[in-house]
């Protein structure tokens, strides 16, 4: 067997079979103090792919953070094949203010690849796909609704591509859906240098939620057995879930301003002119119903009250392989059952 060499990244030399930590350098604060992007190494004693996981892109997505967590709490680097980067906060400056964007307002996942001499995320892009994406084959970046809103688990990226379709089966979101590359997105950067990338979304900003939290370590996992990084991912293979499959999705929007009440949760299936909702004025009169445009599959939903004209409420996805079963919804515990399986799953074991 060939000796594998040491990881190199900055000043960090990670031996085969062992893990380290290390900070890419950014900027510094108003204060002095030094902005970095932490990064973990876990490094194989055998050859195998080298892999990224990020998270908290925006910096009010703390799903992907916790999982990653969980998910190097499972790893065991003298076992391992391959390389994996762990980059549990990327956006830095918004997750210590809880915002979703970059203290100047920009979209740090409109800022790739970047560049050296532009603006903080455009410097923070540029050194993370220098250091980080530019080193690996497959990428998976995590992600969760944005304010006020909460996404169904689901995988992301060109299923056009066979690679990107058998790592996105592998994973067993609930639901795969095949998504146009935003410009400027780390997928569209990672893609453009030939890396498999997947995005995963799952649960809603600013609070951890079980359900998404446990399908993605779950899915990390799997992913990982199937590039042969890791020999099994120590879950039950009967407990594996066939994802089914989207390649168009539409959001329902609001046709009056008032109050909304939103009668279906993501993984529920519901029928073209099905009554899924209604918007009443404050005084309690009906202004307008709202019907799905299709027979499809909720996987996202607004969960704020307050709606104006034209604002984003409940995300259908039209499925391409199965139907799924109807699902049952508890008001009392809100335990909704996700394309036959309960939503809050449990925790995986550490």
């Amino acid at each position: 067997m060939t000796v594998r060499g040491p990881f190199e990244l900055g000043s960090l030399n990670v031996a085969p079979g062992s893990r380290g930590q290390t900070e890419l350098s950014v900027a510094r604060l108003v204060t002095g103090a030094p902005l970095a992007i932490p990064v973990t190494v876990v490094h194989g004693r055998r050859d195998g792919p080298t892999i990224w996981l990020s998270a908290a892109i925006h910096g009010d997505e703390v799903n992907g953070v916790e999982i990653i967590r969980r998910v190097l709490e499972r790893l065991d680097a003298r076992t391992m094949a391959g390389t994996l980067l762990a980059v549990p906060i990327l956006n830095v400056p918004g997750f210590m203010t809880g915002d979703r964007y970059l203290p100047d307002r920009r979209d740090l996942n409109r800022s790739f690849p970047g560049s050296e001499r532009g603006s903080l995320g455009a410097r923070i892009a540029n050194i993370f796909m220098t250091q980080v994406v530019n080193r690996c084959s497959i990428g998976i970046d995590l992600h969760t609704g944005s304010a006020h809103r909460t996404n169904l688990p689901q995988v992301r990226g060109d299923l056009d591509d066979p690679e990107t379709y058998r790592l996105a089966a592998a994973f067993g979101a609930p639901l795969m859906l095949h998504a146009a590359i935003r410009d400027g997105s780390l997928r569209q950067a990672g893609t453009e240098r030939g890396v498999t990338v997947l995005l995963y979304e799952g649960g809603e900003a600013w609070r951890f939620d079980e359900a998404a939290i446990g399908c993605g370590v779950e899915g990390v996992l799997r992913v990982l057995e199937a590039v042969g990084v890791i020999a099994s991912s120590g879950l039950d293979p009967a407990a594996a879930r066939t994802s089914v499959e989207a390649r168009s999705t539409r959001w329902v929007r609001a046709r009056r301003s008032g109050l909304a009440l939103i009668e279906v949760e993501p993984g529920e299936s519901v029928a073209k002119g099905q009554n899924i909702g209604r918007i009443h004025d404050t005084t309690g009169h009906r202004l307008s119903r709202i019907n799905a445009p299709f027979d499809g599959i909720v996987i996202g939903r607004s969960l704020d009250p307050i709606v104006h004209q034209g604002d984003a409420l409940v995300h259908i996805a039209q499925t391409r392989t199965i139907t799924p079963p109807s699902p049952t919804f508890d008001s009392t515990s809100r335990s909704t059952t996700v394309l036959g399986r309960p939503a809050h799953l449990p925790e995986v074991p550490s």
